[in-house]
């Protein structure tokens, strides 16, 4: 066996499947693109899910790639066991209706054993099949070789994630020795059970078989090859080392908290934990945020949240009592270069988020121990127990971790409700995946459109009509033949000028006719092996497969859109200039009437960035610059300085759309002949629609023309009913803004001097209870605020006196209480108004001089007063 580095053993994996004909896919984004099943990219398979299920064919049908992953469903066992990770990589060869399981078996076989590869003993290694899957077992015993107690049969080894290809499962194992006995039970020491001795190396699963919608299984029309050996357990076997952190994928990391710390790695089992969550942790963080993904308070975001919160509470076991974990994306950054240079390429940036989110949570953590001290007063009077709902809520709305909370509870003689926060926790799980769209995880198989392989040539970047053949004729989702008047169909033409729905830019619409007949094209998309489909509808005359036809874009329509989609590109580069390199393409959506741009961005922009954006835009379109579109080398098209969109997949030769220098891009829409075309640009909202992910909405041309009128319009209404001229509207408006904050300013003093006078009066109704001063009434106030400055007065004529006071606005009571500083060791003012706010439905609290709260029974208020004198009647 080979002594390798995990840089090394990845390589080497692709080289092996190259040298095997394979094509090697690109990791994609750990941010799901185009699925909204998915809150992360969890494995190999879940970028290449378009060709497992045949919505697109592949260049070459077999694969081979290293996919960066994030799971989630296990955070808590991180730090705690050998090879639990968040981030992690997997190594996997896929075949899409081309080579089947003895070719996958012989690949995995080879590539382990020969000496020219990885080179494992053979003797050391163990196979799992499914019961029934009488192909692969035979395989693995006449062909590769395996004693028959090497072959475990194993009822749970068959893959089926719903509706989709699945198939059963062979699993391979490597055989550390008995020194990893120890620990596990007996029953459990076998490949495939419970124990660190018998380690899974390789999964491969064999795509057999259609889950159908109604729960039914039927051979696939082309079966599958989906494999996945995990990077970083491979090189725990391969560096002869106990865990994963123990490799070189981690050390580096695990150097630099230790200089940080003082600590020594290796040195105190429970210190390790700290390194251990902390190194995975940041490696997640760094990778899922130069992805795109930024720390909030939901969904993705908040995994990242929890993350590096869950790693701060841990540093303070090392004694790490400041923000540090920024510090650790150079290790991060250096061990990944080699294959994943975008983490070194926006390090900067990266480190900028982490450390902001560092120090929001350290000073956060003060606030959650003041949380925990009513928590805990609390669970005092309740069998020192603190609830799974509080230990919850101190985790989830103060960012408390459970683990301190434990910690602290222990330290004060009390206990958890351990089952009733993991309840917590998995109805908030549930949430989460409620909260996603229900996008389909995979499609039923359809041979359909994958078999039909003839070219289809593309003419739109250079015209709009064109006369063309009919190759096929798809109507409910069977190819016929001919098609009449009033049925929907769907085309393919040996060419055509109509665009498919492609990187953001809609679908071209129009009509295509010959004599007698007439079609609607309502949308476009692209087939399996890349043919544009016409979506039309038949209105006149009957449709014949190899007949020739006129196929005519909407001009004006597209005339627009190819305006709005240059202007994202001019977009794209003026975001860069004013915000910075970070912003990146989250999505676009380029439409005849406007167009939309998604980008990375933690902030909302000012006014000013805004102007300013709008401003470079419009100046580069009036310097009416040429844009010129070339295909060249991916690698000549780097060299130039082109930006490749985030998430695309491109192949070695790319279309290059170059505005002048200005703003260069690997793109395949249709773009206007110069800037000038498109007139003019006006942003129209700038919007925050997730965690660090800003929205653009604008206008050009025509459209743009439209909104200022519309604005005009706005501004004559205005003046004519301010009876001045549009161009004194704004020193009108100023005089009478002017004029209002004079009267509200009066008005307000009248209230005032007159709820004085009312309060001079109110005084006189004060009782004595148990020799306190009581004053409890209902009093007229807008609000808790209001309220809050009555009472203030109220207390200046009464300072001795308890008072309390409530207001009814609408269906809403706001409620105030303040006990003089000299009664708050007999009274507390938050004791009070728990009682006046559960009386009106609601909810109180504060400070023992002073409390406030509110409730939605109105109705109650009288009742919520009378409750002040009866608690100090029955208190003193």
């Amino acid at each position: 066996m080979k002594r390798l580095t995990g840089n090394e053993i990845r390589d080497m994996f692709l080289e092996y499947f190259r040298a095997h004909n394979h094509m090697v896919e690109p990791s994609a984004p750990l941010v799901p693109i185009d699925d909204d099943s998915l809150l992360w990219i969890n494995s190999g398979v879940a970028t290449l899910k378009k060709y497992f299920d045949g919505r697109t064919i592949p260049e070459n049908p077999k694969i081979v790639n290293a996919q960066k992953a994030i799971r989630t469903n296990d955070i808590e066992n991180v730090g705690f066991t050998a090879r639990h990770h968040t981030f992690f990589e997997m190594l996997g060869n896929f075949s899409i209706g081309d080579y089947f399981k003895e070719d996958a078996i012989r690949y995995a076989w080879d590539f382990l054993t020969n000496s020219e590869w990885i080179g494992f003993d053979p003797s050391l290694l163990y196979v799992t099949v499914h019961p029934e899957d009488e192909d692969a077992y035979r395989i693995w015993r006449e062909i590769i070789g395996l004693e028959a107690d090497r072959i475990i049969r194993i009822e749970g080894n068959f893959w089926d994630i719903g509706e989709g290809p699945c198939g059963p499962n062979s699993e391979i194992f490597y055989d550390r020795g008995p020194d990893f006995e120890p620990g596990a039970p007996a029953d459990e020491m076998y490949p495939g059970g419970e124990n660190e001795r018998y380690l899974e190396i390789w999964n491969l699963v064999f795509s057999e078989f259609n889950h159908n919608k109604d729960g039914s299984y039927t051979p696939l029309p082309k079966k599958n090859i989906d494999t996945g050996m995990g990077l970083e357990r491979m090189a725990s076997i391969i560096q002869e080392v106990p865990t994963n952190f123990d490799t070189d994928l981690f050390t580096p990391i695990l150097a630099e908290i230790s200089r940080i710390s003082g600590h020594r790695y290796g040195a105190d089992a429970e210190a390790d934990v700290a390194y251990k969550v902390i190194s995975d942790h940041i490696r997640t963080v760094s990778f899922a945020v130069a992805d795109g993904a930024l720390p909030s308070n939901e969904g993705r975001g908040y995994v990242l949240r929890r993350l590096i919160r869950r790693a701060v509470r841990f540093s303070k076991e090392l004694g790490i009592n400041r923000a540090f974990m920024f510090d650790l994306v150079e290790p991060v950054s250096e061990i990944m270069e080699g294959f994943y240079p975008n983490v070194g390429e926006r390090k900067a940036f990266i480190k900028e988020v982490i450390k902001k989110e560092e120090e929001r949570f350290l000073a956060t953590l003060d606030e959650g121990i003041q949380i925990y001290e009513q928590v805990k007063k609390k669970a005092q009077q309740d069998d020192n127990v603190i609830s799974g709902e509080d230990a919850f809520r101190l985790y989830d709305t103060y960012g408390f971790p459970y683990e301190l909370t434990k910690e602290y509870a222990e330290n004060d003689g009390m206990t958890v409700d351990e089952a009733g926060f993991i309840e917590e926790m998995k109805q908030q799980r549930e949430r989460a995946r409620n909260a996603r769209k229900s996008g389909d995880s995979m499609q039923v198989q359809s041979e359909t459109l994958a078999r039909l392989t003839a070219p289809s040539t593309f003419t739109g970047y250079t015209s709009k009509s064109e006369e063309a053949v009919l190759l096929h004729i798809i109507h409910a989702d069977n190819e016929v033949d001919a098609a009449e008047a009033g049925q929907d169909v769907e085309l393919i033409f040996d060419r055509t000028p109509f665009y498919a729905t492609s990187g953001g830019q809609v679908a071209d619409k129009g009509e295509i006719q010959s004599d007698g007949t007439k079609l609607t094209v309502n949308s476009v998309y692209k087939a399996p092996n890349g043919q544009n489909v016409h979506v039309a509808h038949i209105s006149e005359g009957t449709l014949s497969k190899g007949a020739t036809y006129d196929l005519e874009v909407d001009a004006e329509s597209r005339n627009f859109i190819i305006k709005n989609h240059t202007a994202t590109h001019l977009l794209h580069q003026a975001l860069k200039d004013v915000l910075g390199d970070h912003v990146n393409q989250a999505g676009s959506l380029v439409e005849k009437e406007r167009l939309r741009f998604d980008f990375s961005h933690l902030e909302g922009l000012s006014e000013e960035e805004t102007e300013q954006i709008e401003n470079i835009v419009n100046a580069n379109i009036y310097r009416n610059m040429a844009v010129e579109i070339e295909e060249m080398p991916i690698e000549e098209a780097k060299q130039k300085g082109a930006t490749a969109l985030f998430g695309e997949k491109y192949g070695d030769v790319v279309r290059v759309v170059d505005i002048n220098q200005y703003s260069i891009e690997l793109c395949g829409g249709i773009h206007v002949r110069n800037t000038g075309e498109i007139g003019t640009f006006k942003i129209i909202s700038e919007t925050g629609i997730g965690a660090g992910i800003r929205r653009i909405e604008a206008v050009t041309s025509k459209y743009a023309v439209e909104y200022y009128k519309e604005k005009e319009a706005v501004v004559k209404e205005i003046a004519k009913d301010l009876k001045v001229k549009e161009g004194q509207v704004n020193k009108k408006v100023s005089a009478l803004l002017a004029e209002n904050q004079t009267m509200h300013n009066e008005i307000k003093e009248l209230k005032a001097s007159r709820q004085d006078e009312k309060l001079a009066e109110a005084t006189h109704e004060t009782k004595e209870i148990n020799g306190v001063p009581v004053l409890s009434m209902e009093v007229q106030a807008e609000g808790a605020k209001e309220l809050r400055e009555t009472m203030d007065r109220l207390k200046s004529r009464a300072q001795d006196t308890v008072i309390a006071l409530g207001s009814v606005n609408g269906d809403k009571v706001s409620l105030v209480v303040t006990v003089p500083k000299s009664l708050t060791d007999r009274l507390k003012a938050g004791d009070i108004m728990k009682g006046m706010a559960s009386t009106v439905e609601g909810k109180g609290g504060g400070r023992p001089d002073m409390a406030q709260g509110g409730g939605t029974a109105p109705e109650n208020i009288t009742s919520a007063l009378q409750f002040v004198e009866d608690y100090i009647k029955s208190t003193l």
